[in-house]
């Protein structure tokens, strides 16, 4: 028996294939061709994780998953090119310049620099403008990094709890006292990504709204009980850009009948900002729209 690679709920996180798929996958192209671990339990090799990266990314790109499998592996490399860079993806050259600095580090793995280099802009640019000018331009790149094979799973990850600790930092250090309205953070299962909602929060908490942080990947019903218990205004999930997008109106619409028709459901993140009017449902596709939001809230119930 095998015991070393990866588990299947492992390869869900790291190529954004939901378990289904891969077994689908496994049973209609013979790919991935997983081992078996001492209690049966499928386990993938590092090469086949890697090449189901590169086929994931392709199918964001348009390819479809039956041909992909069936080419090798040098082929499909050559059918991903690196993209240059978007001009518009950073406000100037000079803000570019000192965001791949950042990016830099954790490449280098350097976190104690990059944890030193953002205190120093948080300090610089206060909450609102960190979040909006850094860690928001700062996440889509090193999201297009990963899709693009140029940042590694590990250094994706580092950079992610490296920001979500320095935003937990910022929001405990903000002034106590009396909140409104009040804000149900989190996510739905399967959602994994947690750095948007503590953007979010962040922005929330400064303009002096209560939030209460569920974390990621609550089930629909504990949502709906949470926002009953601490009698919220309103709540807000977060859906990435890996998260598959076909699923969130059915999973809105879903949560929007177990509410309370005085919550409002509020989603935000990269996995929104496509998607059609969900009736009951208002769609955030900017941080900058988040605000605006609250600030619409607040003049209905002052």
């Amino acid at each position: 028996m095998v015991n070393t690679g990866f588990n299947i709920a492992a390869v869900e996180r790291d190529t954004g294939l939901s378990k289904d798929v891969l077994r689908v996958w496994e049973r209609r192209y013979g790919f991935p061709a997983p081992a078996r671990d001492d209690h049966g339990e499928r386990i993938y090799p590092a090469e086949q994780v890697e090449r189901l990266r590169l086929v994931k990314r392709l199918m964001d790109a348009g390819h479809r998953p039956g041909k992909l499998l069936a080419t090798p592996t040098e082929e499909l490399n050559a059918l991903a090119p690196r993209r240059p860079q978007p001009p518009q993806a950073v406000a100037g050259a000079s803000a570019g310049e000192e965001l791949d600095d950042l990016i830099s580090l954790i490449k280098r793995h350097d976190g104690g620099s990059y944890q030193q280099a953002m205190q120093q802009r948080l300090a610089r640019q206060g909450l609102v403008r960190f979040v909006q000018d850094t860690v928001a331009p700062l996440t889509r790149l090193v999201g297009t990094a990963w899709e693009e094979g140029r940042i590694e799973v590990f250094e994706e990850h580092l950079f992610t709890e490296l920001t979500m600790r320095l935003l937990r930092q910022a929001i405990a250090s903000l002034p106590g006292g009396k909140r409104s309205p009040r804000i149900i953070l989190t996510s739905v299962p399967d959602e994994l990504h947690g750095l948007g909602l503590l953007m979010a929060e962040a922005l929330f908490a400064l303009e002096g709204a209560e939030c209460i942080p569920l974390g990621t990947q609550m089930p629909l019903l504990e949502i709906a009980s949470a926002a009953g218990a601490h009698r919220a205004d309103i709540v807000t999930l977060s859906f990435s850009v890996a998260f598959p997008q076909r699923q969130i109106p059915g999973l809105l619409q879903q949560l929007r009948t177990l509410l309370s028709a005085d919550v409002e459901l509020w989603a935000g993140g990269g996995g929104v900002r496509r998607l059609p009017e969900v009736a009951g449902v208002k769609l955030l596709a900017s941080l900058e729209q988040s605000l605006d939001a609250l600030a619409a809230w607040r003049g209905k119930h002052t």
